[in-house]
């Protein structure tokens, strides 16, 4: 008997990364597994206009409840575990509290490993304001011995501004990319080798082609290592916060 792969449950918090985590799934699972076939999926997730309040006071407790909530409801629906294609929800992942239902599949220590493997030193992070000077990068990339830059406090404002008034509402603008562009050819200067994308939604802006470094696709990353662990190519984690 074929054994059936493992059910991935998807836990989004902003849509457009959610939503290119979904299909890379379906589409590695049809790289893997053949036309039309791929591991079954679940996704929950409410918007995100209640949380911004919560994410500008730093309410962390309560994001940490709301996620916790939908890992329930991912459980329930028989996820075997969990991918929250977003980085800066895994620093209320990261906060004490229960344990996950399900385990959780870590957005970050699935870059570092994939920097890791192809040989990097020094890593240019781009992500929301909360992702580039908080602590889930700086500490994952330091367990691996692993040096992180960030773009200066100006820069750092249009991106995070990009991020929630263009990027989360599916707009993608070529006065944007060019700031991007700009940003990471500064880190290279600084001596960066690679670029994690470590907003979900910034590889819809940014790609292999017109980035000044190479990048490592958070949210592309996560949902391919998600199917690995699907198909038996890869341990079954076991964080669970």
């Amino acid at each position: 008997m074929t054994t059936q792969p493992l059910h991935i449950g998807i836990l989004a918090h902003s849509a457009e990364g959610a939503t290119l985590s979904y299909r890379t799934v379906w589409q590695e699972g049809v790289r893997k597994m053949g036309a039309h076939d791929h591991p079954r999926i679940t996704m929950s997730g409410g918007p995100m206009a209640p949380t911004l309040a919560l994410w500008e006071s730093g309410d962390l407790a309560a994001l940490r409840q709301i996620f916790w909530e939908d890992a329930e409801r991912l459980a329930a629906a028989g996820a075997d575990f969990f991918i929250l294609p977003d980085n800066t929800a895994h620093i209320a992942l990261e906060e004490p509290g229960p344990d996950f239902p399900i385990p959780c599949l870590h957005i970050a220590e699935v870059v570092a490993a994939q920097a890791e493997a192809d040989g990097r030193q020094h890593i240019a992070v781009l992500g929301t304001n909360w992702t580039m000077e908080g602590p889930v990068y700086k500490n994952v990339l330091a367990r691996r011995a692993l040096k992180r830059s960030i773009p200066e406090a100006d820069d750092r404002e249009i991106i995070h501004k990009a991020i929630f008034d263009e990027l989360c509402l599916g707009e993608f603008r070529e006065d944007t990319r060019a700031e991007f562009i700009r940003i990471i050819g500064d880190l290279q200067n600084k001596g960066c080798d690679a670029v994690a994308l470590v907003c979900t939604e910034i590889p819809l802006l940014i790609t292999e082609e017109v980035s000044p470094l190479p990048i490592l696709d958070s949210t592309r990353l996560q949902a391919k290592a998600a199917v690995a662990v699907a198909v038996g190519e890869a341990t079954m984690p076991t964080w669970r916060g």
